[in-house]
Order: structure tokens, then C-alpha cells, then sequence
């Protein structure tokens, strides 16, 4: 009896240790979502001897960040008359408050360094966005595209780009009905659909259709790519071995790929604890029959 005096301790161990086993890693790490992707800087630069422009963008920029810890979407104007300078921010959908206000938070910085000051300007980072426009910037179509981009390696036959379509019919029913921002995958297509936020549910729809064919045409058969359009973007993502469950860092109840995460996070530990438990009850039959044995040799002596 005394061997299974000493495995007693071994065993605690090992179901101690199998119980809080973490599950293989479902989760990518979080992309950074800070990352620049594009910029776009009118070519004419407001003249501000007297510092009102300067003044009324510096109050915007400061609401803009202000609003970024409670909302995704904010819009407002600052100054007066043909001095004020309207202007907006959007985080991406599936990013939390916190994560939404470090993203906004280094737009007006970005934004000061990469166009200086022009009449009018975009950042484009992977979270957020933010643009301003002076009083009597003419405006342009909510369809005109902005920036666009591919990934260089070509995905050679095994159907994906009518996998990639399916995926994106999805997404274009999927972005109305969530009013502004969706994802979703298809074997092994990920895809993400995201609007400005004062434009309705149908002229969405439209415009994230139209990004779709663009990325259609222009993209073939790119592993990946994104199309921004100046009121709505998509971007899409092959994975060959399956769609890696999104970062908790990054997931929010509108992202139907996020609840799937979570779900497989769960399963994972819950394996865990139950592969810990069966290893240790088997260890702990074991001891019991070697036990069992031992006596009975006791009894035929």
C-alpha cells in the first residue's frame, strides 16, 4: 500500500495540472488594428493668418476623440459660417470602447503629420477612420472609390472565388440587416462589410454591392483584399486551413464569427477539465487494483 501512498500526491498533481490545461490556441492573435492603410489629403491647403481654422479643427478633433470612449460613430462641426470644419470618426464594428478610443485617439496626430493642413482629409487606419472637410469642400460620391488593395498570392483553382461570392452574397444581406456592419465566413473565407455610420440600411446595401464587385473584379483570385469606397468598405480573407477563431480583445456581439469563438474557447476548456478528470479516475483505478492485488497476495500467504 505504501506505492499508492506516494503516488497520492502524483495524482492530485496530474488532475490539478489537467484541470487547468488551456485549450490549443482557436484564437489568432488580434491584428493591429492602428496600422495606417491609407491616407488621402486634399491638394489645397487652407491660408489661417489669425488661427480660426486652426482653432476650429483643434475643437473637433478634441470632440471626436472625446465621443471614440462611448461610440463608434460620431459626427460634428466646429467654428462658424465659412470657417467651420465639419467632420467625423468610425471604429470598425467588432471593436470594444476602449480599443475604439486608442484606435481615434491618434487619427488627429496622424492626420496633422501625413496632410498637414489641408482643406480636407482622410486617415484610414484598421480599426477607425476619420475625416474633416472646410466649409464649401465639394463633396463626392458616396460610390466613389477611395483606395483598394489585394494580397499578392493567387489562390489557383479549388473553387474559392465561387466559395468567396458565396461568402460575400452573405455579406451584402448581412450588412442591412445589421445595420451598417457584419461578418461572417464560408469555408474558409472570411469576410467583413462595414458603412458610414449616418447612411440607411438600403443605401448600405448598395454600397457595400458595389464594393463587392469591385473587389470581384479587381481582386480575381487574391488571397485577400480590401475595397474602400467613401461611404462603406469590404475586405476579405482566405484561410487554407480553416478561419481562425477571433481575438476576445477584438470580438463584439455584432460579429457572428465572435459568438463562434467564444463557444470554441469554452469547448476547449471543457475538454480539458474532462481529460483531466479521466486521467485522473483511471490513474485512481489503477492505485485501487495494484491495491486490490496486493491484499489478495496478503490472503494466500
Amino acid at each position: 500500500m505504501g506505492f499508492c501512498r506516494k503516488p497520492f500526491f502524483l495524482l492530485l498533481f496530474l488532475i490539478v495540472s489537467f484541470a487547468n490545461l488551456e485549450p490549443f490556441p482557436f484564437a489568432e492573435s488580434a491584428t493591429d488594428y492602428t496600422t495606417l492603410v491609407y491616407k488621402g489629403c486634399s491638394k489645397e491647403t487652407f491660408t489661417d493668418p489669425s488661427g480660426v481654422y486652426s482653432q476650429s479643427l483643434s475643437a473637433l478633433f478634441g470632440s471626436l476623440v472625446s465621443q471614440s470612449t462611448k461610440t463608434k460613430f460620431f459626427k460634428a462641426t466646429s467654428g462658424s459660417g465659412q470657417t467651420s470644419i465639419t467632420g467625423l470618426f468610425q471604429c470598425r464594428g467588432d471593436l470594444s470602447n476602449s480599443d475604439c478610443y486608442n484606435c481615434v485617439s491618434r487619427l488627429p496626430v496622424l492626420s496633422d503629420k501625413l496632410c498637414g493642413k489641408t482643406i480636407a482629409a482622410r486617415v484610414q487606419l484598421l480599426g477607425c477612420y476619420m475625416l474633416y472637410e472646410v466649409s464649401g469642400f465639394v463633396q463626392i460620391s458616396g460610390m466613389q472609390l477611395l483606395y483598394k488593395t489585394c494580397g499578392a498570392t493567387n489562390v489557383a483553382g479549388s473553387g474559392f472565388e465561387e466559395r468567396r461570392d458565396t461568402a460575400f452574397s452573405v455579406l451584402e444581406n448581412g450588412v442591412v440587416s445589421g445595420h451598417g456592419f457584419y461578418t461572417t465566413s464560408y469555408q474558409s473565407v472570411y469576410v467583413l462589410g462595414q458603412c458610414e455610420g449616418d447612411i440607411g440600411d438600403s443605401d448600405c446595401g448598395e454600397c457595400v454591392k458595389n464594393a463587392v464587385q469591385r473587389a470581384q473584379v479587381e481582386c480575381g483570385s487574391s488571397i485577400s483584399g480590401q475595397v474602400f469606397l467613401h461611404k462603406c468598405f469590404v475586405s476579405f480573407s482566405y484561410y487554407r486551413n480553416g478561419v481562425p477563431g477571433r481575438s476576445s480583445s477584438s470580438a463584439a456581439s455584432t460579429s457572428p464569427s465572435s459568438s463562434s469563438s467564444s463557444s470554441g474557447q469554452n469547448t476547449g476548456k471543457t475538454a480539458a477539465i474532462i481529460l483531466g478528470g479521466a486521467a485522473g479516475v483511471g490513474f485512481l483505478v489503477i492505485c485501487l487494483l495494484f491495491a486490490r492485488s496486493l491484499m489478495k497476495k496478503h490472503d494466500d500467504y
